[in-house]
């Protein structure tokens, strides 16, 4: 079995012994002749993957009505693999969602480590300075790096930790998040837990 999460530059590739990625510029889908079951956030890669037979989008089995209609597939299946838990998916943006009972309850969206940064040296090169995820959250800072660090990080932690659920996280930057969360776990294949739900729901 090969199951597929696509994203804005990439293809996700896991099967029974290993994960992989494929860069959506390069790689040519035509090229696996298996069954593939996936979700793709990417419109153009989805109208191509439409005309391959072997390509099945699971998200046509999925049962949205508990979803809002703009939420991201990637989120609904993250959510989808879970029965209790806040999901952080710290990508390009960072997503959370919360789930409690199988149920989703919302989510809110920040931007994401590197569009946040880059938010702070649009106002002034004097504060352009990478988040330090290693600041004491018990003392106000003293210099501008951790001012702008606990300005974002501190805020986020705090509404995070408010749900007080089990804390998830994935997506790229889940490890730097994870020296702020303690307690959480990191999941890289979170949405696929959500995938082989779906399906074992329909085979």
């Amino acid at each position: 079995m090969l199951l597929c999460d696509i994203g804005n530059t990439s293809y996700h590739f896991l099967n029974e012994n290993s994960n992989y990625k494929e860069n959506v510029e390069t790689f040519n889908p035509q090229t696996i002749k298996g069954i593939v079951y996936f979700i793709s956030v990417n419109a153009e890669v989805k109208k191509k993957l439409d005309s391959l037979e072997n390509w099945i989008d699971l998200a046509a089995f999925l049962d949205k009505s508990s979803y809002y209609e703009t939420m991201g597939i990637d989120r609904i299946f993250a959510v989808e693999a879970l029965q209790n838990a806040v999901v952080v998916d710290a990508g390009s943006a960072i997503t959370v969602d919360v789930v409690k009972d199988g149920v989703f309850m919302g989510g809110f969206i920040y931007p994401g480590l590197k569009a946040m940064s880059e938010t702070y040296s649009n106002i002034s090169p004097a504060l352009d300075y990478e988040f330090n995820f290693e600041l004491d959250n018990k003392e106000l800072p003293k210099n501008s790096q951790d001012a702008i660090s606990y300005g974002f990080l501190m805020t986020f932690h705090r509404e995070v930790l408010s749900y007080k659920m089990p804390i998830v996280l994935t997506g790229g930057d889940a490890s730097k998040f994870k020296k702020i969360f303690h307690n959480a776990k990191i999941d890289d294949e979170l949405i696929f837990s959500g995938m082989k739900k779906i399906l074992k729901n329909i085979k």
